[in-house]
């Protein structure tokens, strides 16, 4: 079996790598399901941010349980106070999900972009979240962590603690607020 330097078999990623977010783009978007109460009357725009070379898309977060500590917590944003996997990357809502319906709309290429919260836990611990939680099966057989009855998701372009790349992406991806709300004001980028 041949052996590629990771380096140089990244090239050969950039190609996939658009193809998915295209794919997913088309998958992702849509009109809005229902959805928790928004802290801002006012839709986002997009972020307009290229994909990452530099790590390829499956490089990204699958999971935010760790084996002590919170799974969620809260930290400081652009957008404000927001909720966090325990490994600090930003949290987010998806608004063609339907609150309490026990099952998430992101499917298909869909769940590589934006990868569900998952969790070992019927019961996850949190920090500084008041939001309802719990959890929803997953297609694969885990569980997603869910807020308020809506399932919550990482952003595979998020590549670093801080950042919040997903805000707004599509006009239908989201941050969370501490208290399970929407956040749908501009955030900028990173805290």
């Amino acid at each position: 079996m041949k052996r590629l330097h990771p380096i140089s078999g990244l090239g050969a990623l950039a190609p996939v790598a658009a193809l998915v977010l295209a794919v997913t783009l088309s998958g992702c978007g849509g009109s809005p399901g229902s959805s928790p109460t928004s802290t801002s009357p006012t839709n986002a725009a997009p972020s307009s941010s290229a994909p990452s070379s530099s790590a390829p898309a499956s490089s990204a977060p699958a999971s935010s349980a760790p084996a002590a500590g919170p799974e969620l917590k809260t930290a400081s944003s652009s957008a404000g106070n927001i909720v966090v996997g325990a490994n600090g990357m930003s949290v987010y809502y998806f608004t063609k999900d339907v609150k309490d319906s026990g099952k998430s709309a992101c499917e298909g290429a869909c769940v590589a972009l934006w990868p569900a919260v998952t969790t070992t836990s019927d019961k996850p611990a949190v920090e500084g979240v008041s939001g309802t939680i719990g959890t929803i099966p997953t297609a694969d057989g885990k569980k997603q962590v869910t807020i308020n009855g809506m399932p919550v998701y990482f952003f595979a372009q998020d590549t670093a603690a801080g950042e919040v790349k997903g805000q707004g992406y599509g006009n239908v991806w989201y941050l969370v607020s501490p208290s399970g709300d929407m956040i749908k004001q501009d955030s900028g980028m990173g805290y």
